[in-house]
């Protein structure tokens, strides 16, 4: 298991034995093209969430669903969801259970529910274009998850750096302008919640193990949160095929890679949507154009 300084992201050997999980990699893209009929996800009320998003901009013309998706298309558009979903989960409970959160300053805390409403529109939004939810909708995640600020923060800084890389391969490899567009738009966002983490790190609570001056993300190297944008360009961590960001997802969402990467598999996390509302109606989605 993981002590609460360690990097929660999986490492090479954890991830190897996912082989032998009872959902690999092809039976995850397998099983997201099923969902659409079986619907995980009480199809009525993913369908009436969805709608609020805008129907005139979703049925111009530039509307990729509009003239059909391709193959790989559609599964950077599930493997996104599914990330999405964990996104939401994990900011939903961030606020809800984690006691830290209660002693944050209140801008600090301010972005993690703006990140939490910002991630459930992009969720609704990639599954207005596939027309189906995402296939899985609970989640694991490493020990003491919700109770301890450096696990925490170390798990959000590895998810969004894996949403990130995520996102560029959409950016690589869509098929059409808009969707590339589209893929770029949604990775911005996910670096101001990247950048947005390491800056709550130092303002964690004396009580709750702060100030935090190190945080751990996917590539498992601690690194100081002075400065928080501690980017000069957003990294790739080499990924150029989608199901090299499914691998990363693997153990939050599937029990035996869970337990391979030693999370804690005593409880999961079920994915709850919600309506989101934007922070500013200037950084709405308006179309696949974007003005």
């Amino acid at each position: 298991m993981h002590s609460p300084n360690d990097s929660v992201s999986p490492n090479p050997a954890a991830l190897a034995e996912t082989n032998a999980s009872e959902f690999s990699r092809r039976s995850f893209f397998k099983r997201a093209a099923v969902v659409g009929a079986t619907g995980l996800v009480a199809a009525g009320g993913v369908t009436s969430l969805a709608s609020l998003l805008a129907k005139p901009a979703l049925a111009a013309d530039d509307d990729p669903a509009a003239h059909g998706l391709k193959k790989g298309d559609r599964d950077i558009l599930i493997a996104a969801e599914i990330a999405e979903a964990l996104a939401v989960t994990t900011y939903t409970n961030i606020i809800n259970t984690a006691s830290f959160f209660t002693r944050l300053e209140s801008d600090d805390q301010g972005y993690l529910m703006a990140a939490r409403q910002e991630e459930m529109s992009h969720y609704l939004l990639e599954q207005q274009v596939t027309d189906q939810p995402s296939p899985f909708t609970s989640f694991f995640y490493p020990a003491n998850m919700f109770a301890d600020a450096q696990a925490t923060l170390n798990t959000l800084v590895t998810l969004e750096d894996a949403f990130i890389a995520a996102y560029l391969v959409g950016v690589r490899n869509f098929s059409t302008p808009q969707l590339r567009v589209t893929a770029a738009r949604i990775m911005g966002i996910e670096s101001d919640h990247r950048t947005l983490a390491r800056v709550v790190a130092p303002g964690v609570a004396a009580q709750d193990g702060g100030p935090i001056e190190t945080v751990t993300g996917i590539q498992g190297v601690a690194e100081s949160v002075d400065p928080p944008n501690n980017n000069g360009y957003e990294r790739t961590l080499c990924w150029t095929r989608i199901d090299q960001a499914v691998s990363a997802l693997l153990p939050f969402v599937d029990k035996n890679a869970a337990n391979a990467a030693g999370f804690d598999t005593s409880k999961s996390y079920p994915f709850e949507p919600f309506s989101p509302v934007l922070p500013n109606s200037l950084g709405n989605f308006i179309s696949f154009k974007g003005c």
